[in-house]
């Protein structure tokens, strides 16, 4: 019979495990893939002491429960090693057709995971705690609400993948960010019928902002997005059906300039009527724009609204002109605009009016382009009073 290997202490050995001359203890094990690996320590039992000079570590036995539960539940003993980052990475290889603005979400998120302490983290030690304290860090930052939650989401998504490729059991990103962050994101809120009727009057009065009138008109007539607004072209325009056709935006990209995409999603593609003032806000800007250059860009040209130069105008040029709009604006008016007024408010606005109307929500739903029918019936919340009442004296007269 085979005598048994002892340690330099004279304690038996189980099965894989051995000690080095250097008194480290190492042990042997056949991974979920049939690999062999290796785990090492420098104490058997916990009851051991630490040799002086030697990182601290739990023991060789210790170690060896948590590979054998790993094993038992099919755990990747290898994968769950993997840094935040690794993981990260990992995560976007696999779903790279994405869009421009979605690449630069990631890419922000990857230097914010290199930036801070939980990107080097293997992924089985991150804990429920660390990813609520790395929420903190983010607020202690200057990051935003809203950007915290999506980066959470997208890391969220990743801890699944992991989970589903057994690397780790429980997602330490399954939690709701309001439970350790208050949420100060300025809420959207519609122009009131007033106000609208207010702030269209001073553009169309205002020296320097009266020629912005009509791209002003078409916004709060359509809600189109203000990308989707830049991409239209002469083609897109049927004056004799009175209708805008939708099926593409034009962004504009650092390092890259102009850019044509197809809308967020394919509810986006649609074909939204034409009031009679947005129709003829229409004729003027084609009167007005005078010569474009030959710019063509994604097999589009001709678009509709260009800058001094001749080019398309893009997302960053109507937010630029809205910031000193809405401050003139609110310099000569007792009452101001919402806080956060910017074009995508005309959008907002739109919608509501609609769904004040009492227009049938699947119907408002497509002229929007939302995916979702809940987007579209959340603009129902902003009825008034009056608009309740009206409502309700149709429905019983």
């Amino acid at each position: 019979m085979s005598e048994k290997r002892r340690d330099n202490r004279n304690r038996i050995l189980r099965t894989g495990e051995s000690q080095r001359k250097d008194g480290r203890y190492a042990y042997k094990y056949i991974d979920t893939f049939g690999n062999p690996q290796f785990v090492y320590a420098w104490k058997l039992v916990p009851t051991d002491k630490t040799p002086a000079g030697k990182r601290e570590d739990i023991s060789l036995r210790e170690k060896e429960k948590e590979i054998q539960k790993d094993l038992d539940d099919g755990i990747d003993t290898l994968g769950k090693k993997m840094t935040v980052c690794q993981l990260y990475a990992k995560q976007i290889r696999h779903r790279a057709n994405v869009r421009h603005g979605t690449k630069q979400g990631r890419k922000q998120l990857m230097r914010i995971l290199e930036e801070d302490s939980l990107g080097a983290c293997s992924i089985e030690s991150v804990k429920l705690s660390d990813a609520k304290e790395w929420a903190l860090r983010m607020k202690d930052k200057g990051y935003s609400f809203k950007t915290i939650n999506n980066h959470k989401r997208s890391l969220k998504a990743a801890f699944y993948t992991a989970i589903q490729d057994d690397c780790i059991r429980k997602n330490p990103f399954d939690f709701q960010l309001n439970t350790v962050l208050e949420d100060n994101t300025e809420p959207k809120v519609p122009l009131s019928p007033t106000q609208e009727a207010s702030f269209l009057s001073f553009v169309q009065s205002d020296k320097v902002y009266q020629k912005y009138y009509d791209e002003i008109i078409i916004l709060l007539g359509t809600g189109l997005r203000i990308s989707e607004l830049c991409g239209l072209t002469e083609s897109d325009i049927d004056f004799e059906h009175k209708l805008i056709n939708v099926d593409h935006q034009l962004l504009k990209v650092s390092g890259v300039g102009y850019h044509v995409e197809t809308p967020k999603t394919k509810s986006g593609i649609r074909q939204i009527p034409m009031s009679t003032k947005v129709y003829e806000a229409f004729k003027r800007v084609l009167n007005d724009r005078g010569r474009a250059d030959n710019f063509i860009v994604g097999g589009y040209s001709r678009f509709l609204f260009l800058n001094r130069n001749g080019l398309p105008k893009v997302a960053v040029n109507f937010e630029t002109m809205f910031r000193g709009l809405v401050k003139k604006y609110n310099k000569s008016h007792e009452e101001a605009l919402p806080k956060v007024t910017t074009p995508h408010t005309l959008r907002h606005t739109f919608c509501t009016n609609l769904a004040n109307a009492g227009m049938n929500p699947k119907a408002l739903q497509y002229i929007m382009g939302h995916s979702n029918i809940n987007m579209t019936l959340n603009y129902y919340a902003h009825a008034t009073s009056d608009s309740a009442m009206a409502e309700m004296e149709r429905l019983i007269a």
